[in-house]
């Protein structure tokens, strides 16, 4: 998978923004800021995904699609955010 496109990331940062807000606040960081740190998080996905693949044990990762372990990550992410 490649970087998310400029209209893509502004997206996710105005869903980010609206979510945020409603839950907990958005801390004391400007938008422009904010914005940073999506394209700095969406650049370390990019630069990282081939640790993250090879993290996965065989036989899943040969087996899962991109989308599934993408998926599966998304999954361990939020469990640890809830739970913690």
């Amino acid at each position: 998978m490649t970087v998310l496109s400029d209209p893509d990331r502004a997206a996710l940062w105005a869903d980010f923004m609206r979510d945020v807000t409603n839950i907990a606040g958005a801390g004391a960081i400007t938008k422009t800021e904010l914005r940073s740190a999506v394209n700095a998080v969406d650049q370390w996905v990019d630069d990282n995904a081939t640790a993250f693949n090879t993290a996965i044990p065989q036989p899943a990762r040969g087996a899962l699609t991109s989308k599934q372990k993408a998926s599966l990550l998304l999954y361990v992410v939020r469990r640890r955010f809830e739970v913690s």
